[in-house]
C-alpha cells in the first residue's frame, strides 16, 4: 500500500509497504504503535512509546510533540489500512514538508502519565 513516511529531520517521502503487524511496527521503530485518526479518510501511525523511548523529536501534531518516524495511511472507515490518494499524498507533504528544529526544552517531549483514583462515598 502507498504511505507517506515522515522522518525527524527529513522532508515526507512516499512509499510502498506491506499491510502486515511486522511491517508496520518495523516502520515506527518497532514496538506499540498508536493511530491517530486525522480525517479525511487518513491515519497518522506512530510508535506509542516514542517519547518513553527516547526517541527524536519529529513534528507537532495539534499541542503535542511525536516522538520518532511517523506514517499517513489511509482509512477504508472500518479501520482497515489503504492506500493513500494522489490528493492526501499532496496534502500531507505540504502539511509536513518542513522538518521542525526543537531546543529539547519544549514541555511536551516529557512523558506523561495521568493516574485516576475512584473514592468511595461513605
Amino acid at each position: 500500500m502507498r504511505i507517506l513516511k515522515v522522518e525527524p529531520g527529513a522532508a515526507p517521502y512516499e512509499k510502498e509497504l506491506q499491510n502486515d503487524l511486522h511491517s508496520v511496527q518495523a516502520e515506527v521503530g518497532d514496538g506499540l504503535f498508536q493511530l491517530v485518526y486525522l480525517g479525511n479518510g487518513v491515519m497518522l501511525c506512530c510508535n506509542e512509546e516514542g517519547k518513553l523511548n527516547g526517541m527524536h523529536p519529529n513534528r507537532w501534531l495539534e499541542d503535542d510533540i511525536i516522538c520518532g518516524p511517523f506514517f499517513l495511511v489511509g482509512d477504508d472507515g472500518k479501520g482497515e489500512f489503504i492506500s493513500l490518494t494522489d490528493e492526501q499524498v499532496a496534502e500531507y507533504q505540504e502539511r509536513f514538508r518542513e522538518p521542525v528544529q526543537f531546543t529539547g526544552g519544549e514541555a511536551q517531549l516529557k512523558p506523561q502519565m495521568d493516574f485516576f483514583s475512584m473514592q468511595e462515598e461513605m
